[in-house]
């Protein structure tokens, strides 16, 4: 108790917040303030604040103009996007077509982390004082999807600051935009202590009508589950996220306590490294590369039961990695993919030449996801019980994505939501098709196949929606026949604040402070 104490003291913010201060206790920190730097929900949940894009999601997730007005489909690989006037950037100055060109531009150099979502961008030009045309390599059925999530920054400000290229923390690049912002949202940076705050202030020349009253938001990292929740209860927090399951009963008794109950986007899985060649240590060859290994991985995990206990029913067991709200999904894949079955897991495993199992790694972020540390411990032991000894990884999420990124995992625990493109063309061609410079950028799997490279490279033209949805069934069959993953539940969203606070509780897991009210 004294500890946790002791940590919640370094939780008083140094200027006393008052009734528009908004104090956000997250479980981690995020890796970059560099919009284009990390392809990541936790990144976006801050960074959407203060940058915002061409098209964005409303409070009920529906694409709405933002920084365009407007857009016109002049060829299937032509757009022409209408520029909003009147926006200024943080440091005063005016936003203008080229901004937008010298933006899109930065976030479509081969190997950028947004390199996977404007893979088909061939060209971005401005075509008039307040138009830009974006050039396809060919018909693209969601480029407005992928528009959604790409910041715009000034092009003045990049290059004065030497960083009109992303900066790639997961390749060890830094920039003068990984600690510093210029964005035109709602909120712009006041400060950054890495580990400790980031503090954000209202812009009061948004060009947006502004209905929130909210005038600072500080966020801070705090990883401890009992701290986080003991800042809230004790008034030095107002929001935490992820709320701890096991607390959730003791929020919901608490008067001065809100709670916001949802369903995440976010389906939680498991990705083996299936690479022939990638090396496991001690042993000769890697068990992960024979599918009747990762079938009995699969058979091994009883997911019924990580929903029940570790995730306190508050969600449910899903069979394929996109949840149904999702553009591609088909409820066909939503049953099992095989039983529950330890017996045949363990015949399985002496088919494929471990009568006695074997040891392998598995990489777990423990600042990220709801319960995931308890979630990777159980499915461990169930793993135990088949004779797979875990090396259990457990580690903060900048490492953990250093590692997988660079398809140094054997196994690692991922949540991916398709945000904010909200199709299933995302996990695929991100997570799942042969890593080049412009696909495939999350591959931590080292997943290689020639047919589903062409299923899914199919799916990014095809501009039929029915025929789209069957080539994406098809994709996402062929991954459950190869066992590439073990998908486990979509993540239980819960939203603990205190009482005078009223923020919606996004889907796609954004921290939207500017439709957040605060009152006495």
């Amino acid at each position: 108790m004294i500890r946790h104490l002791a940590a919640l003291a370094l939780l008083i913010a140094p200027v006393a917040a008052g009734a528009q201060t908004v104090r956000w206790g997250n479980n981690g920190e995020i890796s970059t303030m560099d919009p284009h730097g990390a392809f990541s929900t936790a990144n976006a949940a801050v960074l959407g604040n203060i940058y915002e894009t061409l098209i964005r999601l409303d409070r009920d997730l529906k694409f709405e103009p933002g920084l365009a007005t407007g857009w016109e489909v002049l060829a299937p690989d032509h757009y022409r996007f209408a520029i909003r006037q009147g926006v200024r950037f943080h440091d005063g100055t005016p936003m203008t077509a080229g901004d937008v060109v010298a933006s899109l531009r930065r976030a479509s150099v081969p190997n950028s982390p947004y390199a996977s979502v404007t893979h088909m961008i061939r060209e971005v030009t401005q075509s008039g004082e307040w138009s830009v045309d974006v050039l396809l390599r060919g018909a693209y059925p969601v480029l407005i999807n992928d528009l959604a999530g790409i910041s715009i920054l000034s092009e003045a400000w990049m290059t004065r600051n030497d960083a009109l290229l992303p900066a790639d923390p997961a390749r060890g690049r830094t920039a003068y935009t990984s600690m510093n912002t210029n964005g035109t949202g709602p909120f712009r940076l006041v400060s950054r202590t890495v580990d400790s705050a980031t503090v954000m202030e209202r812009f009061p020349e948004w060009w947006d009508r502004a209905t929130h009253n909210i005038q600072r938001v500080e966020f801070r990292p705090v990883a401890n589950d009992a701290t986080r929740v003991a800042g809230l209860i004790a008034g030095q927090l107002d929001v935490i996220t992820p709320t701890p399951l096991q607390d959730l009963d003791r929020f919901r008794s608490t008067p001065a306590i809100r709670v916001i109950e949802a369903q995440d986007l976010r389906v939680q899985f498991f990705g083996f490294n299936v690479a022939p060649g990638h090396a496991v240590e001690g042993q000769p060859r890697n068990p992960l590369a024979d599918v009747r290994v990762r079938e009995a991985l699969t058979r091994a995990v009883d997911i019924q039961a990580i929903t029940t206990s570790v995730m306190r029913n508050l969600t449910r067991p899903i069979h394929t990695l996109i949840a149904q709200e999702i553009g591609g999904y088909d409820a066909s894949l939503a049953g099992p993919r095989v039983a529950h079955d330890p017996a045949r897991a363990r015949q399985l495993l002496a088919e494929a030449g471990y009568p006695d199992g074997f040891q392998i790694g598995m990489d777990c972020p423990n600042d990220r996801f709801v319960n995931g540390e308890r979630v990777c411990r159980a499915v461990a032991s169930m793993w135990a019980r088949i004779g797979v000894r875990v090396n259990l990884n457990i580690m903060r999420y900048p490492a953990y994505t250093a590692r997988f990124l660079n398809q140094q995992s054997d196994i690692f625990f991922l949540g991916w939501a398709n945000t904010p493109q909200l199709d299933g063309f995302s996990i695929l061609n991100n997570m799942l098709h042969t890593k080049t410079q412009r696909r495939g950028s999350w591959n931590a799997g080292a997943v290689s196949d020639a047919r589903f490279d062409a299923l899914v490279e199919g799916i990014s033209t095809e501009m039929d929606p029915a025929r789209r949805t069957a080539l994406m069934t098809e994709a996402f069959q062929m991954e459950r026949n190869n066992f590439w993953t073990v998908p486990l539940y979509r993540e239980p969203m819960v939203l603990a604040m205190r009482r005078q606070l009223e923020m919606p509780a996004s889907a796609d897991g954004r921290m939207r402070f500017w439709l957040a009210r605060w009152s006495e």
